[in-house]
């Protein structure tokens, strides 16, 4: 339904600010929803930001009856839709998470759902500042905000996904009050990882900065009131400053420091229900498993598994569930997690939120753990090969370029193995050009010399002369089949994954050895459960390794199964 804008034409003849106190449109039901009545309403922080928030109560409910709150603080609930996915005649309210009320019946449940614009962005005023104080102080107002409005019983949850995820990260950092639970899929750790891993840039390391700072310049939608529009209108100075810090590369920076939540939410007992992508190829789970197992408490969940950027009810365009599980299984998950921590209920929906991970392996079988790394887990320490490689940033993990640097093969194993966890990798090279790269690349290799990824990492070699890493690579829980053999590569470029800057010197590897993180005990009881779309396209994109390097093999330690 199409709302009629109050009268404030005065204001934004004036452009003068916004009234310090909540200022509230008259209700409407909410556009396409009968089982919402949406109210706009602009509240203060306490650095003076003006932040504009939508609210959705469950239709024909009177408004002194108090329901907990799902919050979704966010970059993305703009009424115009943004600069990415811009439609300047779209009826309010964004309709970003319609998908979780509608799947989860949340409104219909009893709770208020509330969109709140972060500082820069949608009809918000302020600034942007991709994760740092400002955007981290005005989560924390806005749980405070929404705990303390009459028709809220003061229990609050952030729900969100990537960058509205990132939020609900802050809130388990800055932990305000009335913050009962946050789910987090697929979120970012760290602004420093999002763009680099250890001084090597990704892609969007650029295009990101730019791309947010385009969000703050987009209008609202043209159905918006003077009032959203005059509030968020831009503040330009903020945008080169920001683009400008994001280029550091050096994560121990203090504008870096200020945007690591690993360290800030360690030790937190609030109630986190979290989704990781092992191939993530946006948010991707450098940093991820630290960040979980920092988490304290007994009411932790992580649902991390074979997928992408994907939300856990997703499905693709041919309708298969993006997971390998039903749509509704993580819906269903997601309700009683809000239950159980927003309603206290004890019933049969609650039960369902039962803390652990439940995890889905390269086989595309789900399957419970109390934890993740599992706890019969048992690290295994193997000496690799030494030698050079070409820093010419020509080699990529998979397709033709694949194989270049320097190889550690096993022999074929006698018997399967289960990696579960982060190999880590210690290295010590030599370099006569400062700047120079490294990346290590773990390998299933199939007999006929086919190899699957299991893991990266990489590390920009800042000096010239010696240096020894130990790198933490990415997790995963991969399978690997009897007759297969494990590969490490060390090489000066995953250029399919990283953007490298090539020295075109030759770095000399003078010691290395992986731990490869092995279960020990064999898994039997799975879940429901099958493979990704995702899962799939990983699968057909292999490396061949060449048959000399399989004739040398190297001595591997391998964990036996039992």
């Amino acid at each position: 339904m199409r709302r009629t804008p109050p009268g404030t034409a005065l204001l934004a003849l004036a452009a003068v600010p916004l009234l310090a106190s909540a200022l509230a449109h008259a209700p409407v039901q909410a556009a396409e929803r009968e089982d919402a009545t949406w109210t706009e309403v602009y509240f203060r922080t306490p650095d003076g930001t003006t932040l504009h928030a939508d609210v959705l109560r469950p239709a024909g409910l009177a408004d002194d009856v108090a329901t907990p709150v799902v919050l979704t603080v966010s970059p993305y609930t703009s009424h115009s839709g943004g600069a990415s996915e811009p439609d300047l005649m779209a009826e309010p309210p964004s309709e970003r998470f319609y998908d979780f009320l509608d799947l989860t019946g949340a409104l219909d449940e009893g709770y208020t759902y509330v969109m709140v614009d972060l500082p820069g962005t949608g009809g918000s005023g302020g600034c942007n500042d991709w994760g740092g104080p400002a955007e981290q102080g005005a989560v924390e107002a806005a749980v405070e905000w929404a705990a303390d409005q009459p028709w809220s019983t003061g229990r609050v949850a952030l729900l969100g996904k990537s960058y509205d995820a990132w939020t609900g990260l802050m809130g388990v950092s800055r932990r305000p009050e009335g913050l009962a639970a946050v789910v987090a899929m697929e979120p970012v750790f760290s602004g420093y990882s999002y763009l680099y891993n250890r001084g090597v840039r990704f892609a969007n390391s650029v295009g990101t900065p730019v791309v947010f700072q385009a969000n703050d310049l987009f209008p609202g939608s043209l159905a918006d009131s003077p009032d959203y529009q005059l509030t968020g209108a831009p503040l330009t100075p903020c945008h080169a400053l920001n683009i400008l810090q994001q280029q550091d590369d050096v994560e121990e920076s203090s504008f870096w420091a200020e945007r690591d939540l690993v360290q800030t939410s360690r030790g937190s007992r609030l109630p986190v229900l979290l989704t990781q992508g092992f191939l993530e190829t946006n948010t991707k789970p450098d940093r991820a498993f630290d960040y979980w197992s920092g988490l304290r408490g007994s009411h932790n969940i992580g649902w991390f598994g074979q997928f992408d950027h994907v939300r856990g009810w997703e499905t693709d365009p041919e309708g298969r569930p993006q997971v390998g599980r039903d749509p509704m299984v993580f819906a269903r998950l997601v309700e009683a997690f809000l239950d159980k921590h927003l309603l206290g209920e004890r019933g049969r929906s609650v039960r369902a939120a039962r803390p652990g991970v439940q995890v889905q392996d390269n086989l595309g079988r789900w399957r419970r753990e109390a934890v993740w790394p599992p706890s019969d887990v048992r690290s295994l320490h193997t000496v690799l090969e030494t030698g050079s490689y070409a820093d010419d940033g020509a080699n990529t993990a998979t397709g033709p370029d694949a194989g270049q640097g320097v190889w550690s093969v096993s022999a074929p194993l006698r018997r399967p193995a289960w990696i579960a966890g982060e190999p880590v990798l210690d290295i010590s090279v030599t370099t006569t050009l400062p700047r120079a790269n490294l990346v290590g690349l773990v390998y299933d290799i199939a007999p006929d010399g086919t190899a699957t990824v299991i893991s990266r990492g990489t590390q920009l070699v800042r000096d010239a002369g010696t240096t020894s890493y130990s790198l933490s690579l990415y997790g995963q829980d991969w399978r690997l089949a009897r007759g297969h053999r494990i590969g490490v590569l060390l090489s000066g470029a995953d250029a399919g994954w990283w953007v490298h800057t090539p020295t075109g010197s030759d770095v000399v590897v003078d010691e290395a050895a992986i731990r490869l993180p092995f279960l020990t005990r064999e898994r039997r009881r799975f879940l429901d459960g099958e493979s990704t779309p995702r899962l799939e396209e990983h699968l057909a994109d292999t490396a061949t390794v060449p048959a000399e390097v399989l004739d040398e093999p190297v001595r591997f330690r391998v964990a036996r199964l039992r």
